[in-house]
Formats: C-alpha cells, sequence, structure tokens
C-alpha cells in the first residue's frame, strides 16, 4: 500500500454539507492573515475546527429486530417518559423518551434509530435556548420525523440548540430506511430526542455516552438471537 493510500483510509470523510463552510472559513483565515499573522493564526484554527465539526465517520451498526440504536453522538442528557410533540401525531399519553444532547464536538450527522418507513415529517420553528435543557424539547425550532417499523411507531426529533441554527433532513415522506442510515445534521450545537413504545425499557441511563448509529438506547425483543453487524 502506498503512503497516498495510508493517508486516504486514515483520514475521516466530510460529509458534503460543510464544504462551503470550510471554504469560507479559509477564505476567512486568509484574509485575516493579511491583516495579522496573529489572527490569520485564529483563523486556521478556526478552520481545522470547522473540517472537524462536518466529519463524516463510518459507523458499525448492531442488526437484530427490536434493537434501536442511538441517533446521535454525544451526552444522554434525558431518560423518561414524555409528551411527544403534537405535530407528529403519536397521541397524548406519554412515551419512553431519550435525549442525546450533541456538543460542538461531537459527530453531528444524526442515523436512523430503528428500521421501517418515514411516515412523516414535521419541521416546527421556534426558539434556540440551550439543547441540553428539558424545555428545548418544547420551545426550540426542530424537526422530527415518525418512522413505521415492525414494533411500531418511533419519533425522532431534531432539536436546534444555542448556537445551531440550521437542521438538515435528508429523507422524505414515505422513504424506506434502515437502522444507522444516515437520515440528517444539525448545525452547530443541538440534541436529538428519541421517542419509542411506552413498554420500551431504555438500555443507557442519563450521563452515558452515546454514539450515532453503534449504541443501544433499548432491545426491544430479548430474548432474541445473537447481533450481527453493517458497516456505512
Amino acid at each position: 500500500m502506498s503512503i497516498v493510500e495510508s493517508v486516504r483510509k486514515s483520514l475521516v470523510p466530510i460529509h458534503p454539507e460543510g464544504y462551503i463552510f470550510i471554504a469560507a472559513f479559509a477564505i476567512g483565515a486568509f484574509l485575516l492573515h493579511w491583516i495579522s499573522p496573529t489572527l490569520g493564526w485564529i483563523g486556521f484554527i478556526a478552520t481545522g475546527w470547522c473540517v472537524y465539526f462536518f466529519r463524516d465517520p463510518p459507523r458499525v451498526t448492531p442488526l437484530r429486530e427490536g434493537l434501536v440504536v442511538s441517533p446521535a453522538d454525544g451526552i444522554v442528557c434525558s431518560v423518561g417518559f414524555f409528551l411527544p410533540p403534537p405535530e407528529l401525531g403519536l397521541g397524548a399519553e406519554p412515551l419512553q423518551r431519550v435525549s442525546v444532547f450533541m456538543s460542538v464536538f461531537d459527530v453531528h450527522v444524526n442515523r436512523a434509530p430503528i428500521t421501517g418507513r418515514v411516515t412523516k415529517i414535521a419541521y416546527k420553528p421556534g426558539l434556540f435556548v440551550n439543547a441540553d435543557l428539558d424545555k428545548a424539547s418544547e420551545d426550540n425550532e426542530r424537526n422530527g420525523l415518525v418512522i413505521d417499523a415492525p414494533q411500531g411507531r418511533f419519533g425522532v426529533v431534531q432539536i436546534a440548540g444555542l448556537v445551531a441554527r440550521r437542521i438538515v433532513c435528508f429523507v422524505e415522506e414515505g422513504e424506506p430506511i434502515g437502522v444507522g442510515d444516515r437520515f440528517g445534521l444539525i448545525r452547530f450545537g443541538s440534541r436529538v430526542d428519541v421517542y419509542m413504545p411506552s413498554s420500551t425499557r431504555p438500555r443507557v441511563a442519563v450521563g452515558s455516552r452515546a454514539i450515532a448509529g453503534e449504541t443501544i438506547l433499548a432491545d426491544l425483543n430479548s430474548t432474541a438471537g445473537a447481533l450481527s453487524f453493517k458497516a456505512g
């Protein structure tokens, strides 16, 4: 294997959504360097952070009927029963919810928590308070998906944060989606809520570290056989 091939394979892919931001940061860094070398170095460091922010590493997703995996990288900030957003049409009874908070240093590409079909997408404008707070689920700008799966209906809600100003969704209503598939991205610091059937027993706790597409949030069929995996 050549040195070039080795370097290429060691680099983490960058999501295309980040190209325009990385270019803007780089241009800004060169302009700042023209004004002052010190400011220029600050700009180049910021450009490096932007590249890091938009990384899109491959993941190895566990496969087995009934598994619910994390849709986001970050820290589990809430586990319990909460009313789902009304625009999702998931009923007026509390559902089991797991929330994952993404800092500006986490991967922000979101992945499907379960295999099924996207039957509804609902966007709701709102505020931009700290996504780590419980009220962010009700007050902040958000984009919600309903995924119909053999195990029931699941809600996945992308929530903007204190500095996030853009929620991107890659899927459309009616599309099939596989567990671990990329479905969206949020810029630049945010949270994702997963609403599951009320009988679900989470396998994570507040403070747990979650990896999108890999960490198992819940197992709806704990008596099933061994796991298999897929990379992507």
